[in-house]
């Protein structure tokens, strides 16, 4: 086989898809609304999902993405639900069966024991609509009829990239539905890099004991003391009330002694820098470092929603790197 042919049949199986992609975003109407609208309103039940053979397959990668974006799902293997995992479905849940033809027979038991129990949904996914799946289930969702890549029409191609975006699109717009963001993407995500990407500033700053707090009213002498202690590289002012006033760094010392033969007897209120920059704990680290990285600072104060005068930690650019965060 000639090099330009196998280009050919690669970019013609692209473009096969990519044409079915378009039919199923022109099918995208009232019952994708209705499988939302059902699936985040499910308060006392469970997820279900099942599927044969591809469909399967992506069932348990929908179910998968499901639970990652907080939407608690599991998947039931077809042909082991007719011998006694169907117990695992009760009252209140939402079955979602994905099926091309809609009549596996593996299939027909789970459409069955659903049908008896009118506290179950049924959401049914198939491109037949003569079949016993559509027929029967409680929310109908039609898969465009598509052209499979490949001769003969017959290699399931089209049709299962069909059903793999429908699931991300299902499952995305549930999770925006819920307004579950970063945050609660990393609470389910705890290891890999996708989760030290997501870290925040919290997870990462320095607070309480260790925090480098100093009062305004303090002298030169006793900050230079004060840093040197800490060794952090910078203090955070404060006055009497608690609230931030300022920041002084150990460059700021250098600069302020050199320029002052009474330096350690002036007030540090008079000398530091006023109005430090300060992030939200909830921001990610990141985003952190290219703020460090933008202003040429090596640390940023951190205060909590609109309170941006009361410091509770600080996050060095130290902590960021040993985090593996670049």
């Amino acid at each position: 086989m000639h090099d330009k042919k196998i280009l050919n049949i690669a970019k013609e199986v692209i473009k096969l898809e990519y044409l079915s992609l378009k039919k199923l975003q022109s099918s995208i109407g009232k019952s994708f609304k209705q499988i939302v609208r059902t699936i985040v309103n499910c308060k006392n039940g469970k997820i279900i999902i099942s599927g044969v053979g591809k469909s399967g397959i992506i069932g348990r990668k929908l179910s998968a993405t499901l639970s990652s974006t907080g939407t608690p799902s599991f998947y039931l293997d077809a042909s082991n639900a007719s011998h006694g995992d169907m117990g695992q479905v009760t009252s209140n849940d939402i079955v979602i069966l994905i099926s091309l033809s809609g009549q596996s027979e593996e299939l027909k038991n789970i459409i069955q024991y659903t049908s008896r129990n009118k506290n179950i949904k049924l959401i049914g996914i198939t491109s037949k609509k003569d079949s016993i799946l559509y027929k029967n289930a409680d929310i109908k969702f039609l898969l465009p009829s598509v052209k499979e890549a490949g001769p003969g029409n017959f290699v399931p191609t089209s049709s299962t990239t069909v059903q793999i975006a429908l699931g991300d699109a299902i499952a995305v717009t549930c999770m925006q539905y819920k307004k579950f963001g970063k945050i609660d993407f990393k609470k389910f995500h705890p290891s890999g890099s996708l989760s030290i990407q997501l870290k925040t500033v919290e997870d990462l700053m320095l607070s309480g004991k260790k925090m480098p707090f100093i009062n305004e009213k303090e002298n030169m002498n006793r900050a230079l003391k004060k840093i040197t202690e800490q060794g952090l590289g910078v203090l955070i002012i404060k006055n009497d009330n608690g609230h931030t006033t300022g920041i002084i760094t150990d460059g700021d010392l250098k600069r302020i002694s050199n320029k002052n033969t009474n330096f350690k007897n002036l007030i540090i209120k008079k000398v530091m820098k006023k109005k430090p920059i300060t992030v939200d704990k909830n921001i990610l680290a990141v985003e952190a470092l290219s703020i460090m990285n933008t202003k040429k600072i090596t640390s940023l104060c951190v205060h909590h929603k609109n309170k941006r005068n009361i410091t509770i930690g600080l996050i060095h650019i130290h902590n960021i790197l040993d985090a593996n965060i670049s």
